[in-house]
């Protein structure tokens, strides 16, 4: 299911402001962090012929530093997902530039595709902070900044990226949450409390597994303290498929900010019943701009190269009974949600 209405006029009023927007050449560069962050990816509309990049195992038609155009002059910055990286979010990417979008992914120091050392509340303490660190960036690009406006800026997060949506927007989440909502549900919950280190097998170790996860929630995560950052040029986030067990819900009662929500019904890694729908039940002013039947984990995501889906996880790769075909739409009801907030009679 993909909302429309609203959106759809939301959408129209993006894609005026770039004209011609779907024959956009998609500019592709990477900018470095503030005050001693990490890099800025960084697509954007460009004029410039696009040709083959290969970042990883992903295969891009982009305008490697393409001199960058006007769009509609305004900026989302992507929040990636634990052990993250930008170019799983290149599809979405395209389709926000499309629309006149600037798009920034900050790599988020300690969990990204190369260094997982602060995985987990260490890393959520430090990220609406990157965020805030990669609008500042972007905005001080000798190329990018004088083409933004940055007083509205969107946030589009994912998975842990989604909590950092959500902070962003004004919820807040401590630790002792994350660690009593993991000693009650364990078993049901065991990929968001643990992470991929191991996993249950239905065998004799499930229990010893069982044990010592709740020991190091135990030791490691009663701070009851309840962190919290917004900034007051962030006006609309996106959170998809989030990480939300540690959010104080009381918090999300009236957000800061307009939240659209995208759902994956056969989320494995993070059951929604536990963490999106737990927002959805708190927050009555979130739009639910997607909630799609058969989508697992990473089907927001591009496709995964062949190379390296052999070895991923199961928790990302697609359920059966999905269909990426569905996938155009939702990326259009994002691109819709956040220019109706940001690029209004624009």
């Amino acid at each position: 299911m993909v909302r429309t209405g609203r959106l759809a006029m939301g959408l129209c009023l993006a894609l005026s402001t770039v004209g011609a927007a779907a024959q956009t050449t998609m500019g592709l560069a990477v900018v470095d962090g503030h005050n001693g962050n990490g890099p800025v990816t960084v697509f954007y509309p460009s004029d410039a012929p696009s040709g083959p990049v290969t970042r990883g195992p992903f295969h891009l038609d982009v305008a490697w530093q393409g001199a960058p155009r006007v769009g509609n002059r305004r900026l989302i910055v992507i929040s990636h997902g634990s052990g993250g990286a930008p170019w799983p979010f290149a599809d979405l990417a395209r389709t926000l530039v499309n629309a006149g979008f600037v798009v920034a992914v900050p790599e988020h120091e300690g969990d990204n595709y190369h260094d997982q050392r602060l995985v987990g509340p260490e890393s959520w303490k430090r990220r609406p902070g990157e965020v805030i660190a990669a609008i500042d960036a972007v905005k001080a690009d000798a190329r990018l900044g004088p083409l933004l406006d940055v007083d509205r800026v969107g946030v589009y997060g994912t998975s842990a990226g989604g909590l950092t949506a959500l902070t962003l927007a004004g919820a807040r989440w401590s630790p002792a949450n994350f660690m009593r909502h993991c000693l009650a549900h364990m078993r049901e919950d065991f990929p968001g409390c643990v992470g991929l280190i191991t996993s249950l097998r239905g065998n004799v170790l499930d229990p010893v597994k069982l044990t010592l996860a709740g020991w190091v929630h135990r030791l490691r995560f009663s701070d009851e303290t309840l962190y919290g950052r917004t900034d007051p040029r962030i006006t609309s986030v996106i959170a998809s498929v989030p990480m939300a067990t540690p959010i104080d819900m009381a918090t999300l009662a009236r957000p800061r900010a307009a939240v659209g929500l995208v759902e994956a019904e056969q989320d494995r890694w993070l059951p929604p019943r536990f963490h999106i729908d737990a927002v959805r039940a708190a927050c009555a002013s979130c739009e639910v701009l997607a909630d799609m039947k058969d989508a697992g984990h990473g089907s927001l995501f591009s496709p995964w190269p062949s190379s390296l889906a052999r070895r991923l996880t199961p928790l990302l790769v697609d359920p059966p009974g999905f269909e990426r075909a569905e996938l155009p739409a939702v990326y259009r009801a994002i691109a819709a949600f956040l220019a109706h907030d940001l690029v209004p009679g624009r």
